[in-house]
């Protein structure tokens, strides 16, 4: 092959190494749970790009995804509670952005837009919360603190980014604070327990003397009535009477008592009945 059969082909695959590039940098792709951002010569385009596939200005136009998936992002925080305590919390936040906002967020916020929008904002919000609380209303009242620190925080960052929920998942105090309010709460539970005695001993009496008092009146009306009818008091012998024979009778006025035998006589027998017709003969 000669010389300038070999440089046609050489300018042939350059050619055609051009054209497979500009193809290449005509065409991008949008991950699934991302939009796309058309920066063209610095210059960014209103509008996102859908994920998928597509077309572009090739070498001048890039497209930037931008997550638009629930993230999750943990801080600290140092507050101060109503009675100057420091407490330590430790918090989960959960965010994520817009599609209506990838576009925003890319030019006016550097990387993670959670350092640069959504800490401060929940930082601020749990420390003016935990300021209108004691240390122990911290600890005891959590699930009101959290509850009031994200709609709080929510407030503060509208609606550029979606905060979906902050999670209290840690309150630390000074050794000395825990100590205390670990006092102060058995010191509540004794007192409680003591109230709840005395309401009970109260009770207790209460009920004592209803029950006195319901049994003096059963005794003064029985009283009467058997003032009233003396055949009472036979009544109430047969109704309690056991079935035995008394081993008393008798003691009218002037009168002896006689004891009953406990056993009933021996039976007579036929040679003690003989005996006693011999004698009598």
């Amino acid at each position: 092959m000669s010389q300038k059969g070999i440089s046609r082909l050489i300018g042939v695959a350059i050619i055609l190494l051009v054209l497979v590039i500009a193809g290449a940098s005509a065409s991008y792709i949008v991950p699934p749970g991302h939009r796309g951002v058309l920066v063209t010569l610095g210059k960014v385009t209103p509008g996102f790009r859908q994920e998928g596939f597509g077309f572009k200005t090739p070498f001048v136009t890039t497209v930037v995804p931008i997550s638009i998936r629930q993230r999750t992002a943990e801080m600290n925080a140092a507050v101060i509670s109503k009675d100057l305590q420091e407490v330590r919390t430790k918090l989960k936040v959960l965010y994520r952005i817009p599609e209506n906002s990838t576009v925003q967020i890319y030019q006016q916020f550097k990387g993670d837009p959670f350092l640069s929008l959504i800490q401060p904002r929940v930082d601020e919000a749990i420390k003016e919360v935990t300021k209108e609380h004691t240390a122990q209303q911290i600890v005891q009242e959590r699930a009101s603190i959290k509850q009031r620190t994200l709609e709080s925080a929510q407030i503060k960052i509208g609606n550029m980014l979606t905060l979906v929920d902050v999670v209290l998942e840690d309150i630390s105090l000074s050794a000395n604070l825990e100590a205390a309010i670990e006092r102060k709460m058995v010191q509540e539970q004794e007192a409680n327990k003591a109230v709840f005695e005395q309401q009970k001993a109260q009770i207790d009496a209460q009920i004592s003397v209803i029950r006195a008092r319901g049994e003096a009146e059963s005794i003064n009306i029985r009283g009467e009535a058997l003032a009233k009818s003396p055949e009472l008091i036979d009544l109430e012998i047969v109704s309690k009477w056991n079935g035995r024979t008394p081993r008393v009778v008798g003691g009218d006025a002037g009168g002896a008592q006689m004891l009953l035998p406990l056993s009933p006589p021996p039976p007579v027998t036929t040679n003690a009945l003989a005996k006693k017709t011999e004698v009598t003969q």
